[in-house]
């Protein structure tokens, strides 16, 4: 995987555990004794699978003690060619269509413990640790979307003419192109104030919500203005603002809404302010 010859995905979501990851219902029931080899079978599906058909190694979570709720959490690395575990059907989705989008599903597929990452219980906090980088990379694609949304309108409107004149001559149209650039930047310097942090071995997880959040919603907002610049050219797949809309919502979405992350970075502001 790290020389790019093999690719991973990332098992989390569930049917009923989407934002609320500690929900999952994946079971992992130990089994083995002192004088046998120790193994894990897990049953249950998960969806929404990023690179699902594509992958070749899973990092899958699911529940070894489901008592203990998010502590009952363990984390294990699931070989495609695992017997018990098969690929179910693909999400057809509005946007994102290059990535292949699936369901995973355990029917008793035995998983050594050699393969599960961690001691038993430290999963949730993996999955977690795991997700406040992604959410950099997250925001850094929102602000690569957003980038060429502006771009593209900026060009159009230089080259598009009406009543004699370039569009790009018209106020209101200069001023949608200002208000543009600006959530682009702002998107731009969370980013990097995100990952600067991170490099600097600090705690990421408010400083990731903010970026992602906001990086996703002026990515929602440019493309959209975009789409409107273009005109009836922009709601044609003739011109390519039409797919950076469509890219741009599922980040939204995935790898928490902006509901969830509006509820971190509250989260973060209290603790600070009352010492908790």
């Amino acid at each position: 995987m790290l020389t790019g010859k093999k690719m991973g995905a990332f098992g989390l979501t569930e049917p009923q555990a989407g934002s609320d990851a500690s929900a999952l219902k994946l079971r992992a029931v130990r089994t083995g004794t002192a004088s046998s080899p120790i193994s894990y079978m897990l049953t249950g599906t998960k969806i929404w699978i990023t690179n699902s058909a594509e992958a070749e190694c899973f990092l899958v979570f699911a529940s070894t003690d489901p008592s203990m709720a998010s502590r009952g959490i363990s984390a294990f690395l699931v070989a495609r060619d695992t017997p018990g575990f098969t690929l179910g059907a693909r999400e057809r989705k509005l946007g994102i269509r290059s990535d292949p989008t699936g369901e995973l599903i355990f029917q008793n597929a035995e998983v050594s413990a050699e393969n599960r990452l961690g001691a038993e219980g430290l999963g949730y906090k993996i999955a977690l640790s795991a997700l406040s980088e992604g959410r950099i990379s997250i925001a850094a694609a929102c602000v690569g979307v957003a980038q060429a949304a502006l771009d593209a309108a900026a060009k159009y409107l230089t080259e598009r003419k009406q009543f004699g004149r370039p569009l790009s001559e018209q106020q209101g149209l200069r001023f949608m192109l200002a208000e543009m650039a600006q959530k682009v930047a702002a998107a731009r310097a969370l980013t990097r104030a995100a990952a600067e942090a991170k490099d600097r071995g600090e705690p990421i997880a408010e400083a990731s919500s903010l970026a992602k959040w906001f990086a996703s919603d002026a990515a929602m907002s440019v493309t959209t203005d975009a789409v409107q610049l273009f005109g009836g050219n922009g709601y044609s797949r003739e011109f390519p603002v039409e797919r950076y809309m469509r890219d741009a919502k599922g980040a939204q979405i995935y790898e928490g809404t902006n509901q969830i992350h509006r509820l971190i970075v509250a989260d973060h502001l209290i603790k600070r302010v009352t010492g908790a």
